[in-house]
């Protein structure tokens, strides 16, 4: 039906197709990279790199109630499923291991409550090297949700949990690691 070299023209364009994809989101990446703290700018400079703004007559006039935001960290994490949060894990176990052993990131065996940067044979990138504390479950948090913008310069690439509640379960899991 097919002979070999059809097969290896197929196999040709898969991997063609493949790295033209690959290609053109490295690009998009790098071209609308947004630096979320204003980190290496002036105070003016990072100002001017939001979009714009929306003014609105309530914030003007200073009437209007808070906006609801939801539920806080704390409270969610108070109702975490850790059996939920294994699985939710299972996307930081392509680089991270929970058995003591470095993967391409460093073990999490322990991490709720372990000082930050704090595995001695794993290399860190300057910036989480020189990050002080703990990692607490609200810095965790912070941390899942946009790990570029909590550490711009970070060298995980993953580009963080968008859900409050997946955050709070592999938070909860982790704690039951320790």
């Amino acid at each position: 039906m097919f002979d070999t070299m059809t097969m290896v023209k197929a196999f040709g364009w898969l991997c063609g197709a493949l790295l033209i994809y690959l290609l053109i989101n490295w690009g998009s990446e790098s071209l609308y990279a947004m630096d979320q703290h204003g980190a290496g700018h002036g105070e003016e400079e990072a100002e001017h790199s939001k979009g714009y703004v929306i003014e609105v007559a309530a914030a003007e006039s200073g009437e209007g109630e808070a906006e609801d935001t939801g539920p806080t960290f704390a409270e969610v994490l108070a109702t975490a499923d850790a059996g939920k949060g294994e699985r939710v894990f299972g996307k930081c176990k392509a680089c991270h291991k929970l058995d003591g052993s470095n993967g391409t990131g460093p073990h999490l065996d322990g991490v709720v409550g372990r000082e930050i940067a704090a595995v001695g044979d794993f290399g860190y990138s300057d910036v989480l090297a020189g990050l002080e504390g703990e990692w607490t479950p609200e810095h965790l948090n912070e941390f899942l949700a946009n790990p570029k913008g909590y550490a711009p310069g970070t060298k995980m690439s993953f580009a963080g949990l968008r859900k409050i509640q997946d955050r709070a379960n592999v938070v909860a899991y982790l704690a039951e690691q320790n």
